[in-house]
């Protein structure tokens, strides 16, 4: 199938190509139609399957041949307002649809006064919509369509009332819309509750949480090895872009700031960095300008951004989910990725914990403990070569080294030294397979031994 199929509208279809759509995605395929339809929808998918597409296609297909006027879209954060409203704009700039997103940490009078002028699509934040449906400043908006976007996220961040409270000012006559990359029990009871008849589609295998075609490994360390592991990692992992996943703020900062010290392209992302900043240092991170996002969960929340390799856990995430939200950061678009967890011995039971709620398949590695040096060590070996004294016996070794040209002396003289320091360097970082084995055995048989408890108190 091709978009042609669709037959959209003339302004939407050059938008199309020049975007350089050709195929649609399983979701797209599956959704515009319905859309098209005016039915209400459920869609069940991750981001990077093309989601904002299958909405917004026909969506402003309909705007496009003037059958809807004003359409609202809600999303969990500020990145993924302003990523949807720039795919909007750049699909239905022919047709000369006028967009606005609205979201929180910067002034209501603009905002506002775009809003009165006429724009046509509101992509907002639920927290900032609500505010200005409270203040009665937008009563002149009121969308013949509404979709909710990352719902399971906007639950996650604690949204769901907001949402309850917005629909309370939206017209009951409405088309609504909901995509989810989840489904729990509270997203469907709002679904029930704010869509009418709705369809159902999805392109997420309900038998799996985390996606498979992201490699998943971890690595069992000591609590004060987590730096250096980390450094190694990054060494020795061909990465593109990556995403290092922290607990908490101050650990963002002190780590962003360790890891830049080592000459590493990186920044930090956490709730308390200016908005200003996060839109810069998310920029330059989508154009590769930076290579490596230290973030908390909240933060990468709602991000897509292409071509991120690899996702790394510095800490073992608080919930499962968590851990399905981090990890879906790689591996998009049908692309490979990996995802990295560092787990102390102390933590070990709650990523079994993890790996089974999620139905992960995760495979234990250790790290690559072979000397290995940097820039900074060939420097310093350099530095002592000029600076050491020639010792005084070095005649009776030039004796044994007639047969061979100076050049081949030289190199020679200079890999014993290279490989001393690098022996020298090199440490072990965490626990290979045969350190943790006992571990490992013990709590599979601790699982064993409560489950005959637990039959024994049954019987």
């Amino acid at each position: 199938m091709t978009f042609d199929e669709f037959n959209f509208h003339n302004d939407i279809a050059k938008g199309i190509r020049i975007a350089g759509f050709k195929e649609p995605s399983p979701i797209q395929e599956m959704a515009i139609p319905i859309i098209e339809d005016g039915k209400d929808m459920v869609g069940q998918a991750h981001t990077g399957t093309g989601k904002t597409a299958a909405f917004g296609l026909p969506i402003l297909n309909k705007l496009a041949n003037g059958e809807v006027d004003r359409v609202l879209i809600l999303t969990p954060t500020r990145e993924l307002a302003t990523q949807i409203s720039d795919e909007l704009y750049h699909l239905g700039r022919f047709a000369g649809i006028r967009t606005l997103t609205i979201y929180g940490g910067v002034g209501y009078g603009r905002q506002i006064a775009l809003i009165h002028k006429g724009v046509q699509v509101i992509v907002a934040t639920p927290g900032r919509l609500k505010d200005l449906y409270k203040k009665g400043k937008i009563d002149v908006f009121n969308p013949e369509i509404v979709v909710l976007d990352e719902a399971d996220e906007m639950l996650d961040m604690g949204f769901l009332e907001d949402i309850k409270e917005i629909f309370e000012y939206i017209p009951q006559n409405r088309h609504t819309l909901l995509f989810s990359a989840t489904m729990p029990e509270a997203i469907k009871d709002l679904s029930q509750s704010i869509l009418y008849n709705p369809e159902y589609v999805s392109v997420v295998d309900e038998n799996a949480t985390t996606n498979n075609i992201i490699k998943q490994r971890y690595y069992i360390i000591d609590e004060n090895q987590r730096d250096e592991a980390i450094v190694k990692l990054l060494e020795t992992e061909e990465t593109k872009k990556c995403i290092i996943f922290c607990r908490m703020k101050r650990e963002v900062d002190r780590l962003s700031e360790h890891l830049l010290a080592m000459g590493f392209s990186v920044a930090g992302l956490h709730g308390d960095i200016e908005q200003i900043d996060r839109e810069r240092i998310i920029k330059a991170y989508r154009r590769a300008e930076i290579k490596i996002m230290v973030a908390t969960d909240i933060a990468a929340r709602g991000l897509d951004i292409k071509d991120i390799s690899h996702v790394f856990n510095y800490h073992i995430p608080f919930d499962p989910q968590s851990y399905v939200h981090r990890i879906g950061r790689t591996g998009r678009a049908g692309k490979s990725g990996q995802a990295i967890t560092l787990v102390s011995t102390e933590e070990f039971r709650e990523l079994k914990r993890i790996q089974k709620e999620v139905g992960a398949d995760m495979e234990f590695s250790t790290i690559n403990s072979e000397s290995y040096l940097n820039a900074n060590d060939y420097e310093v070996i350099a530095r002592k070569i000029r600076s050491v004294d020639i010792n005084s016996k070095i005649s009776h070794i030039i004796e044994h080294l007639e047969d061979m040209g100076i050049e081949d002396v030289v190199k020679k003289a200079i890999s014993i030294i290279i490989n001393t320091e690098a022996s020298n360097s090199s440490t072990q970082i965490g626990y290979d397979y045969s350190s943790v084995k006992n571990m490992i055995d013990n709590l599979d048989s601790g699982k064993k031994a409560t489950r005959n408890n637990n039959c024994r108190k049954k019987w």
